[in-house]
């Protein structure tokens, strides 16, 4: 099994698609046709975990966080990103990550943050713009079903929870090939009329080259008529956060013990308290003081994230209470989803779930 076998995997959980532009995901380091003898997973590549992966004979570690975040000029050992990767290379060790593609995946961070706390009726809480595309195409009526088809198993038609959804209208369609031509249907040199079928079908962005392919292979024409234009639709299951509800509502104070509890935490910083019910709950792993506007739009009664600065717990404004839980505890649980992933889908495969806790923060 090589690098590539895994990854296509992780790439149905979080295709690296759905990346943040600022963000460094993929192959870090090695090649993807190494062949795998075993899969370290951890949150932070650190020279430890380097270490671990060596001791239980593991070649490749899948990282939440990139340890190569910004260009890298130089390799001599200075800092502790460079000791990471020289370390890694020397072994022969492979690095992944998988990040903010996780980050906005609806099975990500986030969905695992609210599966501790129990919430249900979850969506997204900042679904993404631009990650659909429509795809309009025009084929002689006898061959339509077989080209929506084709689409449809490359992935094309899928909204929400429907699936093979297209939209179809008839008409006449009119061409004359030149004297290079080769007409399917008619004859070069000779304008043709053809009963035809519009065809109109959205996908994700990510899935353009694959729609693509299966539109020319299916298509019996010499030349495909077709245009792809990017959408400004909201996608209900790619993007940041998680918004959801309790089975019952509960006071503040209780449910902010409930979360300590369930996230094995030392503290929470939080807002003022409002004295009010506690019922929708806002969630964003890592970093997401960004966010904080939307969970109020959203009606949430409190929202679960990290790295809030001083200035930023004013923006609570008497209408929310928002909770800074530590960042590597928010994401705490994302290496554990990520084993019991690979392990679902590779089920006589050394799969190793990292011991080290790499929190930079401590307290005392």
């Amino acid at each position: 099994m090589t690098i590539k076998d895994i990854t296509n995997h992780l790439e149905e959980l979080a295709p690296l698609h759905y990346a943040e532009d600022f963000d460094n995901v993929g192959l870090l380091v090695g090649s993807y046709t190494t062949k795998v003898t075993g899969l370290l997973v951890t949150i932070d590549t650190l020279e430890n975990v380097v270490d671990e992966a060596i001791e239980k004979k593991c070649n490749l570690i899948v990282s939440f966080h990139p340890i190569i975040f910004s260009g890298l000029k130089k390799l001599n050992g200075t800092t502790y990103v460079e000791r990471v990767v020289m370390k890694a290379i020397q072994h022969n060790i492979a690095i992944y990550a998988i990040h903010t593609a996780l980050d906005n995946s609806f099975k990500g961070v986030s969905a695992k943050m609210a599966e501790i706390l129990g919430l249900i009726n979850t969506e997204i809480l900042l679904p993404k713009q631009g990650f659909i595309k429509k795809l309009t195409t025009y084929a002689a009526t006898g061959d339509a079903d077989k080209v929506r088809t084709a689409l449809f198993k490359a992935g094309a038609g899928t909204i929400g929870n429907y699936d093979n959804c297209s939209f179809n209208i008839d008409g006449e369609g009119t061409y004359k090939g030149n004297e290079n031509a080769n007409p399917t249907l008619g004859k070069k040199g000779k304008l043709h009329h053809e009963k035809e079928t519009f065809i109109s079908v959205i996908f994700e962005t990510h899935l353009q080259q694959k729609i693509l392919k299966a539109l020319f292979k299916s298509h019996p024409y010499e030349e495909v008529a077709y245009d792809i234009v990017t959408t400004d639709n909201t996608h209900q299951h790619i993007g940041m956060g998680i918004i959801g509800e309790l089975a019952n509502a509960t006071t503040e104070e209780n449910f902010l013990s409930f979360v300590k509890e369930k996230f094995n935490l030392q503290c929470i910083r939080h807002s003022e308290l409002l004295d009010k019910p506690i019922k929708k709950i806002a969630l964003l792993g890592g970093s997401g003081s960004f966010a904080i506007d939307a969970a109020k739009r959203s009606g949430a009664d409190i929202y679960i994230s990290s790295d809030f600065k001083y200035h930023e717990f004013y923006k609570a404004e008497n209408q929310i209470v928002l909770a800074d839980i530590g960042h590597y505890e928010s994401e705490q649980f994302t290496k554990n989803q990520i084993v019991d992933y690979l392990k679902n889908k590779f089920r006589n495969f050394a799969i190793v779930l990292s011991v080290k806790n790499t929190n930079p923060i401590n307290y005392l």
